[in-house]
């Protein structure tokens, strides 16, 4: 039976980090004010980062330093929450993780667990909410330790997740000599790959690919595509989701679609 996360329609629109209107003039992605404006869009999945402030709060912040975002150098692990949110109040507000699932009932999120300091704080936050967040990491044991921390304080259900780069990268090399035994065994566990379409040199979004994930019940999500025709391509391909900057444009063109 597939997981709670994936009961609304395909194809998904996952909004990257939240959404950030052509007007948002000042609002940075992943705060309080770009998830609000993906869910005003009508985005039923928001994709997001979590990091640990030095108080132990988990917030959604992509980068390890808060240098891109407000000027500061710093990292988010040596900031205190009350510091970060005035930081960030002019930027949109901040969102911490808690706030984002008691505030948006009705969106599920796809999280990114960006420190391993955050791992456990962050599973055992999600696990009364599992049936509506998919955890994520480009490390397997990161994503494996929240996991596990979520199942520990959690109701009987788990998170969705989706593939680390190692996960992926066996994936790949499974494919490459055609054995779908081995492609099963590295896709154990797992409900979604979420990729580029391209790494480098390397065309990792392939028909066969697709197949394969299909066979094994998981969904291949894309990242991150932002104009109409590349979206397009992709979901004539038969990927299950789009993770994207463009949300309102997503959900239009899926609209279109049905």
């Amino acid at each position: 039976m597939s997981h709670p996360w994936f009961a609304r329609p395909r194809p998904r629109v996952l909004a990257h980090r939240g959404l950030l209107p052509a007007d948002a003039d000042g609002i940075a992605e992943n705060s309080f004010a770009a998830v609000a404006a993906a869910h005003a869009a009508g985005a039923a999945y928001v994709e997001s980062d979590c990091h640990l402030t030095s108080d132990g709060e988990v917030v959604l912040f992509h980068d390890a330093d808060l240098s891109r975002v407000t000027g500061d150098p710093r990292p988010v692990a040596e900031v205190p929450l009350v510091e970060l949110e005035r930081l960030m109040g002019a930027r949109g507000g901040l969102i911490t993780l808690r706030q984002a699932l008691e505030a948006f009932p009705d969106l599920r999120f796809n999280l990114d667990v960006k420190a391993q300091a955050a791992a456990v704080p962050v599973g055992r936050i999600v696990a009364r909410h599992a049936e509506r967040v998919l955890l994520a990491s480009f490390s397997d044991a990161r994503r494996r330790t929240a996991l596990d921390a979520a199942e520990r304080f959690g109701r009987g259900i788990r998170p969705a997740t989706s593939a680390g780069t190692a996960t992926i990268g066996r994936t790949l090399s499974a494919l490459a000599v055609r054995s779908m035994p081995l492609v099963r065994r590295a896709l154990a566990g797992v409900d979604a790959l979420q990729v580029p379409e391209r790494q480098g040199r390397v065309r990792v979004v392939t028909p066969r690919l697709i197949e394969a994930a299909h066979a094994c019940g998981v969904e291949v999500h894309v990242w991150t595509v932002n104009d109409a025709p590349h979206m397009t391509r992709l979901l004539d391909l038969g990927v299950d989701g789009i993770v994207t900057d463009r949300a309102d444009v997503a959900l239009r063109l899926v609209a279109e679609r049905r």
